[in-house]
């Protein structure tokens, strides 16, 4: 299958009259600092935490001693949803249920954050299985833009796998709930389950915002696990949301490290995961020809002096230069063209007939034989999630219609030029405060190629503290549990690392689905902070 220019790093992972981002009059971040300023004058909520009637919440929300804290029982849609509200957060609720699917033996949440009457982003929380009270918390994030983050769940990562053309799901024992527990998010507004009645986000800054809401009244109405370290994880177009959503966390804990709030509880925020992301598309698009033309999955390896090996060559420097020029105006007028030149790039990787996110396996140009975005699982996902009972089960209305992939949300960003921002350097404030970063890569993706991930963390390093002990360290072999060498990796500072790259030799774009052993040895050893190599 083709993809067209506007379906761009669709994840399990993806003259201009373009709507305006829409943005509330009260930002996530500028409540915070509303609730600072009211937390030196003395103002603050004095509601008392009810019971809960459902068991598996109650142990989570009850005697963490939050008087701002309001809990009820509210319905909607047919389902009866736990309501929590708080009021640092004015204009949000979160609405929550416990489903009793895909992985039944763990504490499970799902339902919506209510950013406003008319815009709900949706989530699924799965508890660790080792131990959910001592465990990371850890937020998962598909890409897109406009993909689900239940593609992680059921095709990569989550505690079940989708099975049977979408009539079964099965036990998935290498999910990442293993060691952590996760938290899967569809955003920005109009991905996944999520909703709205009066338009959709359209730029990753935008999107961040609602996410640091979200993360904010989660752990607010869930202290057990506001005291775990917090990562966030996620791959393909995730490569742009994280830089930004990990500068708002940022940002908005060093104000509470100013100015301390009661109720407002700060993330105890430790490291950034991307998988084959998409973070500097200067750097990323030029590497095209290099992965093209000279690595092992290479598809012209044979000819690299050959005409299209030339011409990807010329056109990734063509691409390079108009994303400088987006990201010294920061401007739609220039950010737009260098995304269409640059996604038009990769018009000859298309015509191979090869998946784009896996050049080890064909892919029809017929999605209806193929699946969306040549997984034939992304369609499983649709029927089984668009099936009443379920939808009741996971706190969806029966109303949303629920799709892996939003094209529409991919062709907003597009023409906002979002993804040809410089996301990466968001990243340097980080580092400078020992924020771990870690990007990985599986090196038969053709979409976000190993090559080009390994330089943006190399251009990275260059610009941090870490500059000439990065250039000094080796890459070692990476070996699985099984002691199997699964691919390679590199790293400054101690244990897994501050800045660290691992590549995956049996895998393409999305790793914990196409090597789950190699995934999970990888992510165990980060959290733990273990080397990665030996």
């Amino acid at each position: 299958m083709r993809l067209s220019t506007l379906a761009v790093l669709a994840s399990p992972t993806l003259a201009l009259a373009v709507p305006n981002y829409l943005k509330l009059a009260n930002s996530p971040s500028e409540i915070a600092a509303q609730a600072i300023s009211a937390a030196k004058t003395g103002v603050g909520g004095a509601a008392h935490e009810t019971k809960t009637q459902w068991d598996q919440i109650k142990d989570a929300v009850e005697g963490f001693g939050d008087e701002g804290l309001k809990v009820a029982n509210v319905e909607m849609h047919g389902i009866e949803y736990l309501s929590l509200t708080h009021p640092a957060f004015p204009q949000h609720r979160l609405r929550v249920v416990s489903p009793n699917i895909c992985d039944p033996d763990v504490n499970q949440l799902s339902g919506y954050l209510d950013i406003s009457e008319t815009r709900h982003l949706f989530f699924w929380f799965q508890e660790s299985r080792r131990n959910a009270t001592q465990d990371p918390l850890v937020l998962w994030l598909n890409g897109g833009p406009g993909c689900s983050s239940v593609t992680g769940l059921l095709f990569e990562l989550g505690g079940c796998a989708i099975a049977d053309k979408g009539e079964n799901i099965t036990y998935n024992e290498h999910s990442w709930n293993t060691v952590a527990n996760i938290l899967y998010l569809d955003q920005p507004i109009g991905v996944g389950f999520s909703y709205s009645d009066e338009g959709e986000v359209n730029n990753s800054p935008a999107a961040a915002e609602d996410v640091y809401a979200f993360l904010t009244l989660f752990i607010s109405k869930f202290r057990t696990y506001a005291e775990q370290p917090f990562h966030i994880a996620g791959e393909s177009y995730a490569g742009t949301y994280i830089p930004n959503i990990a500068s708002v966390i940022y940002n908005n804990n060093l104000a509470l490290d100013l100015a301390p709030v009661p109720d407002i509880p700060k993330l105890n925020f430790q490291s950034v995961l991307i998988g084959n992301g998409l973070s500097e598309a200067g750097v990323q698009f030029e590497s095209v020809h290099d992965w093209a033309c000279n690595s092992t999955y290479g598809p012209f390896i044979d000819d690299p002096y050959g005409a299209e090996c030339t011409s990807l060559q010329t056109k990734g420097a063509r691409c390079k230069s108009f994303v400088r020029t987006c990201q010294k105006t920061n401007s739609r007028f220039t950010c737009v063209p260098a995304a269409l030149t640059c996604w038009t790039s990769l018009s000859a990787l298309q015509d191979l007939g090869l998946n784009m996110y896996d050049v080890r396996r064909k892919c029809n140009k017929d999605a209806d034989k193929d699946g969306p975005l040549c997984y034939k699982e992304m369609g499983w996902m649709e029927t089984y999630l668009n099936k009443p009972e379920i939808k009741k089960e996971l706190g969806a209305p029966e109303g949303v219609t629920y799709q892996s992939c939003n094209m529409q949300i991919n062709q907003n960003f597009l023409l906002q030029g979002d993804g040809m921002h410089d996301a990466a350097s968001l990243l340097l404030p980080l580092i400078a405060s020992d924020i771990r970063v870690l990007l990985y890569a599986g090196e038969a993706d053709m979409m976000v190629n190993t090559i080009g991930v390994s330089r943006v963390l190399d251009q990275l390093a260059s610009s941090s503290s870490y500059a000439a002990e990065y250039n000094r360290a080796e890459k070692k072999d990476f070996y699985d549990v099984k002691g199997e060498v699964v691919g390679s990796t590199k790293k400054v500072g101690k244990g897994a690392g501050n800045l660290a790259f691992t590549s995956f030799k049996n895998a393409g774009h999305m790793v914990p689905h196409d090597d789950p052993v190699a995934a999970l040895t990888m992510f165990s050893r980060w959290l733990d902070n273990k080397p990665l190599a030996k």
